[in-house]
Order: structure tokens, then sequence, then C-alpha cells
């Protein structure tokens, strides 16, 4: 049965001065996204994914070149729109992070609700799995947010209670059925490797 191999992008090249979307993978990001790439070869993998923002297709690129594929994308699995704020450092950032997901029916200082979030990143994903013309597993490179948000979706939690991604760079993965969305791996790192899967 195929699978969906959903990873959150690695690390990023961090400038205030570049909108947040158009921030690329960093050279450790790249390394990365490389190994992850190698970990696929050999499997059924049919199709490739990303959100419209450059860290995600960065590493849906990697991906799809070393599997000889091409890679669509999607401007819906895109991370939750945060334009209201803009740039945040740490700590504050991860303040109004813990907000969001705390309250997911409100707007937390004008970002889109988790909520809205959360319905919009569910239909795109069920999209891409409908839609996709292959019928082998379907990478979907995008961002921690939009994984933690799908992951309640799938666990069938509350926003906030769900399991998430704990590499503190990204580059973490969930798998799960593409037919049913059962899920079939838990979030695991990179360098953890994909199992039995």
């Amino acid at each position: 049965m195929a699978s969906i191999i959903f990873l959150t992008h690695p690390e990023v090249v961090i400038d205030p001065a570049v909108p947040i979307t158009q921030w690329p993978l960093n050279a450790v990001g790249h390394t990365r996204a490389e190994r992850f790439a190698g970990m696929l070869v050999g499997r059924d993998v049919t199709a490739v994914y990303a959100s419209t923002e450059r860290k995600a297709m960065d590493g849906a690129a990697i991906v799809a070149e070393r599997l000889g594929l091409a890679y669509g994308t999607d401007e819906a699995l895109g991370e939750n729109d945060r334009s209201a704020t803009g740039y945040l450092a740490p700590p504050e950032f991860w303040e109004v992070v813990k907000e969001f997901f705390g309250r997911p029916h409100e707007s937390i200082r004008g970002w889109e609700r988790a909520i809205d979030a959360q319905t919009r990143i569910v239909a795109a994903v069920t999209r891409v799995a409908r839609e996709d013309e292959t019928s082998g597993d379907i990478v979907i490179v995008s961002h921690g947010g939009v994984g933690a948000l799908l992951t309640a979706h799938l666990q069938k939690v509350e926003i906030g209670r769900e399991s998430r991604p704990s590499h503190p760079g990204g580059g973490c993965f969930l798998v799960f059925d593409r037919d049913t969305f059962a899920i079939r791996q838990d979030w695991r790192a990179i360098e953890d490797g994909l199992g039995t899967i």
C-alpha cells in the first residue's frame, strides 16, 4: 500500500531582511535533505510536492532530483500566515507559537487562526493524495507548523495535543497511508532513518 511521507524542511538561512517565505536551506539543511533523499532510493516514490515557500521547494528539488522526478507545488501546503507580525526573533516567536497552538480558534497577533490553517492544510494534502495520477509513495516537503496541525487531524486530537517533530532544526518526517491517512510511522528525524515502513 502506498504512503505519504511528509517531511518538514531542515535548517534554513535566517535573514530578517528577507521575507520568511524566501528563506533558502542553509548548508546543513542541504546536507540533511540529501541524506533524506538517499534514504528514499529504491522505494516506489512516484511524486514529490512542496509548498511554494523557498525552503520547502529547495528540499523538494533535492529529493526529486535524486529520484529522477519533477516536483509540484501547492500554496495551500504553506506555513500559517504570519504576515501580520513578520519576522519575530526567539524567544518571542516561540511564545507566540505556543499561543497559536494553545488557542486555535483565535487569531494570535493577527496570525491566521490555527483551526483555519489546519482546514487548509488537510484539504491540500487530501487533494494531493487523491488527484496525483501516480500510484506509489508521495513525498510532501513542507513546514513544522503544517506538520503539527496535520498530525492533530491524523491522530484525531485537539490542536496542541498532537505528537510533534522534535529536531530543533526541522528535517523530521511522518509516514501515513495514502488512502486511509492512518499513521504508519510517527515523527522521526532524518538521522533516525525510515524504519520498517
